[in-house]
């Protein structure tokens, strides 16, 4: 899966949080990080966002990961990060499945 593709799910996973919730929802950009800008998304959420997200792209993202907050720099992922960040998960996961086999 490309980031672009990612990223739309992943805005649409999003939207569809803070509506549920009851929550405003500004304008999601690539650049915008949820952690900082969406209201009340914070861990309790994002377990899940990254849930529904990866229901959404029919993968699977090990539940100990955070896709929105990089572990190295404790630092929020913008909305791109978090894409690229996924893909780049995604594809070490299948990676480590092929030489599995």
């Amino acid at each position: 899966m490309d980031p672009a593709t990612l990223k739309e799910k992943l805005i649409a996973v999003l939207s569809q949080i803070q509506a549920d919730s009851g929550l405003e929802c500004p304008a999601l950009s690539g650049a915008i990080k949820p952690v900082e800008t969406l209201p009340k998304f914070d861990s309790k959420v994002w377990p899940v966002a990254t849930t529904i997200l990866a229901t959404e792209i029919g993968a699977t993202i090990p539940n100990d990961v955070n896709i929105f907050v990089d572990e190295t720099t404790k630092l929020p992922r913008s909305i791109d990060e978090t894409a690229i960040f996924v893909c780049d998960l995604l594809k070490k996961q299948s990676e480590k499945e092929a030489a599995a086999a």
